[in-house]
Formats: C-alpha cells, sequence, structure tokens
C-alpha cells in the first residue's frame, strides 16, 4: 500500500467522481482508476460502490476513508513540524474552544503557558465541542476545550470543573429586579434562546435537556449561533438565555443575571487531547491548569472544581 494510493482514494471519495478526481489530481482517469483497483486488490475489499451516480463508499471504503484522512494529516503534521525544526522556526500549538470558555479561565491559562514556554507560538481558534473531535484527530488542533461529553477511543478527556449556570434577563424585566437565585420553574412558559444552532449535539441541547427533565416548557424557543447575539436579542427584551456563569460579564449595561438556584444546574468544561499526546506537555498543562486554580480567580468562584489535585 502506498501513500499515493491512499491520496488518489480520498480524491475520489471526496469528488465521488473519477473524472473530477483525476483532475483535481492532475493525472489521466485510466492510471487513477488502476491504483484504486490494485488497492482493492490488496486489501480484498471494494471500496467503492461504482454502481451507484455518484459513485458511493461501501462500508468498508467509509472505514478506510476515515483511516485514511487521519493518516495523511498526521503525515502532514510531520511533515511540517519536521521543516520547522529543520528550519529553526517556532513551534507552533494550536487550542480549540468553545466561545463562552474565553469568559472563564483559557486567556489566564494561555498566559502561563507562554510563561512557561516562551518560544512557543500559541494559536486559539474558536470551535464547538463536537468539532474539535475530528479537530484533535486530523491534528489540525492539540488540545481542546469545551462542553459536551463525548466518547471516542482517540481522545481523552478530562472534567475540568462543572461551572454553574445563571439566567440572562433584559434590564427591567420582573423577574431580574430580584438578586435571589433564581429556581428553573420560573422558566416556565417564559421565551428563551439558545445558542448555538449548529453543530449538535451542543450547549443548546444540555439546556434542553436540563429543561425537558424538570418537566419545564419554555413559551418559546429561537436558535441562534453565537453566544454574543443571543445575549444582543436577551437586550433587546426579546427573549431570555441561559449561559455559564463565567460569561455574565458580557453586557453589564443592558442585560441582567441571575444565577440557577439548583446547583446541579451546571455545565462542564472539558480538556480533550489526543491519547497519544497524554504524557509530556499535556501533564504540565495539568499543573498550570492546578496552580490557576489555586489563586482562585473571580470566574472560578461559581464552579464545582473536578480537577484531581486542584
Amino acid at each position: 500500500m502506498e501513500l499515493r494510493q491512499l491520496r488518489y482514494f480520498l480524491a475520489v471519495a471526496r469528488e465521488r467522481n473519477f473524472s473530477r478526481a483525476a483532475e483535481n489530481l492532475h493525472i489521466a482517469q485510466p492510471p487513477l482508476s488502476r491504483q484504486i483497483q490494485q488497492l482493492e486488490d490488496e486489501l480484498g475489499v471494494l471500496l467503492i460502490d461504482r454502481s451507484s451516480r455518484p459513485l458511493d463508499l461501501t462500508e468498508a471504503g467509509r472505514f478506510f476513508y476515515e483511516q485514511s484522512g487521519q493518516i495523511m494529516a498526521r503525515i502532514e503534521h510531520m511533515r511540517e513540524q519536521t521543516r520547522k525544526i529543520g528550519l529553526s522556526k517556532r513551534e507552533r500549538y494550536v487550542i480549540g474552544c468553545v466561545g463562552s470558555t474565553l469568559y472563564g479561565g483559557i486567556p489566564d491559562l494561555v498566559r502561563r503557558m507562554h510563561m512557561r514556554w516562551p518560544d512557543l507560538d500559541i494559536e486559539i481558534r474558536e470551535m464547538m465541542s463536537t468539532e474539535q473531535v475530528t479537530a484533535l484527530k486530523e491534528r489540525r488542533i492539540d488540545l481542546g476545550f469545551g462542553r459536551v461529553r463525548f466518547n471516542d477511543r482517540e481522545v481523552e478527556r478530562l472534567t475540568l470543573r462543572e461551572e454553574r449556570l445563571v439566567v440572562a434577563f433584559p434590564k427591567g424585566h420582573p423577574k431580574s429586579l430580584s438578586a435571589d437565585p433564581i429556581a428553573l420553574s420560573e422558566l416556565e412558559g417564559e421565551p428563551l434562546i439558545i445558542y448555538p444552532s449548529a453543530p449538535r449535539p451542543s450547549f443548546a441541547d444540555e439546556i434542553l435537556n436540563m429543561l425537558s427533565e424538570q418537566g419545564i416548557s419554555p413559551g418559546s424557543v429561537e436558535e441562534v449561533r453565537e453566544i454574543q447575539t443571543a445575549l444582543g436579542i436577551v437586550a433587546a427584551g426579546m427573549s431570555l438565555c441561559v449561559i455559564p456563569a463565567a460569561s455574565q460579564r458580557q453586557r453589564p449595561d443592558d442585560v441582567c443575571y441571575r444565577t440557577i438556584k439548583d446547583e446541579n444546574a451546571t455545565s462542564p468544561i472539558i480538556m480533550s487531547f489526543r491519547r497519544d499526546d497524554a504524557k509530556g506537555r499535556i501533564e504540565e498543562i495539568k499543573q498550570l491548569i492546578r496552580e490557576m486554580y489555586a489563586d482562585n480567580p473571580p470566574w472560578l468562584q461559581l464552579s464545582n472544581v473536578q480537577l484531581d489535585g486542584a
């Protein structure tokens, strides 16, 4: 099996057409077809269902496509890092995170990482929890911080803390006048805005499931892509929104917040990383987080810490 064959197969699988794949690869179609046929002969299974239009992958082909994509991504990562080392370039470390974590500990952690590794170029990319899984496996990011629990044998997950939830009200709303914690039952019949609308499952589903388990029905539910959009709609007096406690620093002039009374109304902060990266820098990052938690910053006040030793 050759890397060229993997590259050819990925091109055909993506285009679902031999002619277009050949054009993208800048080769003629007959040699492309021969390479795919040789690959199938070597594996002893069909990877592509040629009877359908457009072409479709067999069950074995879908598995092979996923694995081939990860292999090629790792090879590209290896090539890029080797080139950087050879040219004495600084190493890049990419962190994927959901937007709401930027109002909690991520900025503090990145500052500590800069101090620990001054020659490390750290990049932050905003991405949804489910997107981080694929990005980790394809080595487009090195570390992820999300809110949705998932299972994947290639990705290790560590719950850092359970963050309390708060309700965002427009200024002047009758239920915004009290500073006391609010019961979930008081959201019955209220218009609710949730985020993100996609991809799912997401934080939006966590909120809907929480209300459903308590038998609470909002008056209406609107979905938006980002927390900033959701709070803008709240500020306009059109809806309420449930958000993580650390995010309540946003829009302090036109939005009021009340902590949810139920202590189980929380959202996890989950650190995700590749299992094969579990040692080395990951262990040092865990220690940086323990030190950060030991300082008891304001955004940690409404959280139940779970990281071992913190």
